[in-house]
């Protein structure tokens, strides 16, 4: 069992900016030495022979992302349940086999770290196992079985009873469990996953959303995950407790709005919503600073507080100021739950710039928005990093190379990613993970409003509403993310406008880029071309903000780190960092005169290099950084700073 705040109320507050990186590098290397001495006392090993990162060492049974998973949402207590679980893997439609050995949860199975390595076919199930105990202290409370990602479709049953379901790769899910535990000793969980990856979920044409993931791996397509991948974990609530919060700021309007969803509220329950003392990249988890706002109301789910925002502090990436939450629902002034989470005081939309151009803006300024192709695959971990400080690695050496943005690539990552993009200073354009099953309808990139829709079943579509209205839903709360992009290019781009006005419905606070590359409609807020190996910016838009969403994929395959010794992939290669970062310079230079005619945001492709495909700033195992930094950095910089 993990108590987040052993022995003590949660507190919240110190900032660890401008010097942040340094304590946490330091924090997150003292954790994994921990690791050390626990992985040397177990059998465990990692499953084959390819490149590893090196957080791979640090990952054991009893250090498999043990961080709590859920930063934005916190209580005192909880238990993880990664580790070893049973695992077995039958026809999809024959019942629970016996165990064929032991996986580590919540690395998915294909991958390394999982301890079995083993591909999956679509006519097949996964099947896990393993038993708990509930703390005694729990008894009168409701117990809560969190799943942060399984991909694709999971029951669930404890000591026997089914005890729920869910469709969908990318989204958290929970069941109340407290019905079908035992009254003392170990409790059974079972949960069968089935993934029908390249194959059809909802008929003929049909696709699930599935981002880059494919069986047959080749050039820009990667391994397939199966199951668990994310965090499982139990956590004790009271029947009256809160389920979520979302925040509305305004900064040209001076408010910062706290909504507040619970569950079993009674007329005359109030909610009080504390604002306390904020700092830029601060540790929301460990440190201590008082109120500085108070708002109780009384309201049923879906009530509002409202603070002044005059005095607030705005986040922006040079200055990545949060502020702390705490809420409690009271009943006759007795607490009954008490949760503590973050916000930040900004504000996304769209301006103009100093020439009039429609602009990509925060807190009522222009700010240009630049950053990698963020594909977020380990070769160790596939779709789960090692480790937090794996993960943190990345994001860290993305703010070196002086980018302020991140576009999250078909993927979903866990909730501890953002909270760490918002600590750091990092915008993220986050997409829907694509049904790319290859029914691109008619893919015309370079013409405005033209270009056919792909033909989706009625169900992939209602799935496709399902899945990404999920997905926003669990990651709306991250102050961090200020762009939804609900199409990649033209895979599985369907009703365009529906879906612009859908995913704006879900979250009227950020801005929409209808289809990043893809058939262009006059909807949403960004008009984005993509554009390889050099930026250009072949259609304009009067009346939206105008990017280059992909360009880049300048190649380096450097011997020692590559996923195969040969045949490895990018749009145009080189044999050496100083000519991959002569090139990088020329490219944004080209880009810095797109700035002075109305462009106001890029995204360079890409982050690592992942399986075969070599356009990445840093090899697959995160060991080489293939340019020069301080030269990237100072033509970031440069560019980011001429938008005005």
């Amino acid at each position: 069992m993990g108590l987040l705040f052993p022995g003590k109320t949660p507190t919240f507050g110190q900032s660890y900016y401008p010097d942040m990186r340094i304590h946490i590098l330091t924090a997150l290397f003292a954790v994994s030495l921990l690791s050390l001495s626990a992985s040397a006392q177990t059998s465990y090993a990692p499953a084959g022979d390819r490149i590893k990162t090196r957080w791979a060492a640090d990952v054991s049974p009893q250090y498999a992302r043990p961080e709590h998973p859920r930063p934005q949402l916190l209580r005192g207590e909880w238990q993880s349940l990664n580790g070893l679980w049973n695992y077995a893997v039958a026809p999809k439609d024959a019942a629970k086999p016996a165990s064929e050995g032991q996986i580590l949860v919540p690395f998915p199975i294909q991958s390394s770290l999982s301890g079995v390595g083993r591909m999956m076919e679509t006519d097949e199930a996964l099947w896990y196992e393993r038993t708990f105990t509930v703390p005694s202290t729990w008894k009168k409370q409701q117990v809560l079985l969190h799943f942060e990602a399984v991909d694709w479709s999971a029951e669930v049953w404890v000591n026997g009873k089914l005890a729920g379901s869910h469709t969908g790769g990318y989204a958290p899910f929970s069941f109340n469990i407290t019905p079908f535990l035992k009254k003392v000793g170990k409790q059974q969980l079972v949960v069968k996953v089935w993934d029908p990856m390249d194959g059809n979920a909802f008929g003929e044409h049909g696709d699930i959303p599935r981002g880059k993931q494919v069986r047959d791996a080749h050039g820009i397509w990667y391994t397939s995950v199966t199951g668990i991948w994310q965090s499982v974990w139990l956590e004790p609530v009271a029947p009256v407790h809160v389920l979520s919060y979302a925040v509305n700021a305004s900064v040209s309007k001076h408010y910062l709005a706290v909504t507040v969803d619970a569950a079993g509220l009674q007329d005359g329950d109030a909610i009080r919503v504390e604002l306390l003392s904020g700092g830029s990249g601060l540790d929301v988890e460990h440190t201590n600073l008082p109120a500085l706002q108070v708002v109780e109301t009384r309201f049923l789910s879906g009530g509002k507080a409202v603070f002044p925002g005059a005095a607030l502090h705005p986040w922006t990436p040079d200055d990545p100021y949060l502020y702390p939450l705490r809420i409690s629902i009271l009943r006759d002034q007795k607490v009954l739950d008490t949760v503590y989470g973050y916000t930040a005081y900004r504000e996304v939309s769209l301006v103009k710039d100093a020439k009039g151009f429609r602009a990509l803006g925060l807190n009522g300024k222009p700010l240009f928005n630049y950053g990698p192709l963020d594909q977020g695959w380990w070769p160790d971990g596939l779709y789960t990093a090692p480790t937090e400080a794996a993960m943190v690695y990345d994001l860290v050496k993305t703010k070196d190379l002086g980018f302020n943005m991140i576009r999250k690539h078909v993927k979903v990552e866990p909730a501890r990613w953002y909270y760490w993009c918002d600590r750091l200073g990092l915008m993220v354009w986050q997409d829907m993970p694509s049904m790319t099953n290859g029914q691109k309808g008619k893919w015309r990139y370079r013409d405005f409003g033209d270009g056919d829709d792909a033909e989706l079943s009625d169900g992939a579509k209602a799935n496709y509403y399902k899945e990404w209205g999920e997905i926003i839903a669990a990651r709306k709360v991250f102050p961090c993310i200020t762009v939804w992009v609900p199409f990649n290019e033209a895979w599985g781009q369907f009703d365009t406008e529906k879906a612009v006005e859908f995913t704006k419905a879900q979250d009227p606070t950020r801005l929409v880029n209808a289809a990043s590359g893809g058939n262009h409609r006059e909807c949403g807020d960004i008009l984005d071309c993509h554009h390889y190996p050099n930026p250009s910016q072949y259609l304009w838009s009067t009346k939206e903000a105008n990017v280059v969403g992909e360009y880049g994929g300048i190649g380096l395959p450097l011997e020692g780190h590559l996923w195969q010794p040969d045949k490895n992939w990018g749009y145009i290669q080189y044999k050496t960092p100083k000519d991959v970062t002569d090139t990088y310079v020329r490219y944004a230079l080209q880009l810095l005169d797109l700035v002075g005619r109305g462009t106001s945001g890029a995204v360079y492709t890409q982050t690592t290099d992942c399986e075969i495909e070599v356009n990445g700033l840093l090899t697959y195992d995160r060991e080489v950084l293939k340019v020069d930094e301080g030269r990237v950095r100072a033509v970031n910089r440069r560019i980011i700073q001429e938008l005005k």
